[in-house]
């Protein structure tokens, strides 16, 4: 039909003569014309420079003639490769080091051959280019706590970029974020600010409750005399299981003042 056309006349004269010198060669010519690929692998046929089919052959067994085809292979398989680390400057305009992993592969054979000169280099190329674009529109913030929505951005951009070549990314994740030395430090100056505040925080709110219970305490205290006498004691016994050498008891002074009026 279509592909018989595109022929023309002097390829089917070719193609004739050369299928007329694979059987004068019987039976060597088999060997040159059986091919074998692998369950993983497509092989894209051409003849006369023309694709012969819109669909890759294999995997297993298939014909090509010696004299007028020829035919590439196309591994199916994820392929995965590092991003290097690329210096990016971020939308607060803050310099960091961001490299990645990317994962794709190949999702239409004929497309990757015909389309591209090299699908696999040209799809590491164009994933640098996609980080640093990507990266560029966040902040340092997003940047550090949004890595999945990164990640799935750089995804899509990939997919759609890289579908007329035949390649399909599956992944891509961001692997590490160096920020400058200085930078670093400066963030650990901040963050230790930041606890020693909450710290200082939570240590008058503990005053403060611990004032209100002492106040709650006085009072039930000051309706019960007896009951300030038993906390003296309890007090007495806690101080004593401590194996000190010296007590100092407080003495009430109420009962100072009862000794010396009986002495007058």
């Amino acid at each position: 039909g279509e592909e018989n056309s595109r022929l023309g006349c002097c390829g089917w004269i070719l193609v004739i003569l050369s299928i007329f010198l694979v059987i004068l060669t019987l039976p060597v010519s088999i060997f040159l014309c059986f091919k074998i690929v692998q369950e993983y692998e497509r092989a894209v046929i051409f003849r006369l420079g023309r694709i012969t089919s819109r669909k890759p052959k294999g995997p297993g067994l298939f014909f090509v003639l010696p004299c007028t085809d020829t035919f590439r292979k196309v591994d199916l398989r994820t392929v995965s490769f590092d991003i290097p680390p690329q210096e990016i400057l971020t939308k607060d305009s803050v310099t960091v080091s961001v490299d990645g992993v990317v994962y794709f592969r190949v999702n239409s054979p004929i497309s990757s051959v015909a389309n591209v000169t090299d699908a696999d280099f040209s799809t590491r190329l164009l994933a640098q280019t996609t980080l640093r674009n990507v990266l560029g529109t966040k902040n340092l913030s997003e940047l550090l706590s949004d890595r999945e929505g990164i990640s799935h951005s750089m995804q899509v951009s990939l997919d759609e970029a890289t579908d007329n070549w035949g390649i399909k990314v599956e992944r891509v994740e961001i692997k590490d974020v160096k920020l400058p030395v200085q930078l670093q430090r400066a963030m650990a100056a901040e963050a230790e600010a930041t606890r020693e505040a909450r710290a200082k925080v939570i240590a008058a709110e503990g005053e403060m409750n611990a004032s209100r219970a002492l106040k709650e305490a006085s009072l039930v205290i000051s309706e019960s005399p007896s009951a300030l006498q038993l906390r003296y004691l309890q007090t007495l016994t806690t101080i004593a299981s401590e194996k000190n050498s010296t007590i100092v008891f407080p003495l009430p002074v109420d009962i100072l003042q009862t000794f010396l009026s009986k002495g007058k």
